[in-house]
């Protein structure tokens, strides 16, 4: 692997980018030409998101279609993946809701193998069309407000429900890094007024997509994590709370229950 030009790693240095040397060997891997590569590092020393340039973001050893104006998955989901893909079986039924570029399903899909059924939905349109880029044609991808987007034969059989849907407090907002705050949608980020605002919605539906014994995870904050929970428990499902100190990540898992005699 050739070394980048010193110039550009001194640069993107200069601009705050940590990874300097890293994010300069990628750019010019992107970069068809020398204008190209001097367009990128611009836009890159300015604040663009790196991702974005590139046109993709590494996510569970993926390489994961993102455009402009998409939520850029983050490291710490990959610890959703990493239990969802620990309850699912080979044949699951997984439904990605709320699923930005689509990594979650992408990831757990890949795990999983051909035998698992993989559905995703976002109400962004940008998101949607990456979402298609990365699971179409084996995934099927939905273009709507939560559950309104699904088919209706979906009703009831949904194994696997994993959801990034925004948590973060509309007042936080402004304390998140310029990367998330000015060049993603507001939508993929705002929770409301106390971050739940999605998260009870998704409470309120989940019973009725999740088949007998299938699991819900969603990622929230460790703050957050018991009154997320409790939303799930009013819905009627049986909640637990997982954190990972490695992925710096919370998780709430909510199971609906068996019916009667299984």
């Amino acid at each position: 692997m050739s070394e980048p030009d010193p110039d550009l790693v001194a640069r993107l240095r200069a601009a705050g980018c940590v990874f300097a040397e890293d994010e300069a060997r990628l750019l010019t891997e992107a970069a068809a030409t020398p204008a190209e590569l001097e367009l990128l590092v611009a836009r890159r020393v300015e604040g663009f998101p790196l991702e974005p340039l590139l046109g993709w973001a590494e996510f569970c050893g993926l390489r994961i279609v993102v455009e402009p104006g998409v939520f850029v998955p983050r490291h710490r989901t990959e610890f959703l993946v990493e239990r969802a893909v620990a309850l699912a079986a080979p044949d699951a039924v997984v439904l990605d809701l709320c699923c930005g570029a689509g990594a979650i399903g992408a990831a757990i899909a890949s795990r999983l193998g051909e035998g698992a059924q993989v559905y995703a939905a976002d109400v962004e349109p940008a998101a949607v069309r990456c979402a298609r880029a990365n699971l179409e044609p084996r995934g099927h991808v939905y273009e709507g407000d939560l559950y309104d987007a699904l088919p209706t034969e979906l009703r009831g059989r949904v194994d696997i429900l994993a959801v990034n849907a925004p948590y973060v407090p509309t007042d936080s907002i402004a304390m998140m890094p310029p990367e998330a705050r000015l060049y993603e949608p507001a939508v993929a980020l705002d929770g409301g007024e106390d971050g739940l605002d999605v998260h009870r919605r998704v409470a309120a539906g989940a019973a009725e997509w999740l088949a007998p014994g299938g699991s819900l995870l969603i990622e929230t904050s460790r703050r957050q994590a018991p009154r997320t929970a409790a939303l799930f428990e009013a819905a009627g499902l049986s909640t637990r709370v997982e954190t990972s100190d490695e992925y710096e990540a919370t998780v709430v898992i909510a199971v609906r229950p068996l019916a009667p005699g299984r």
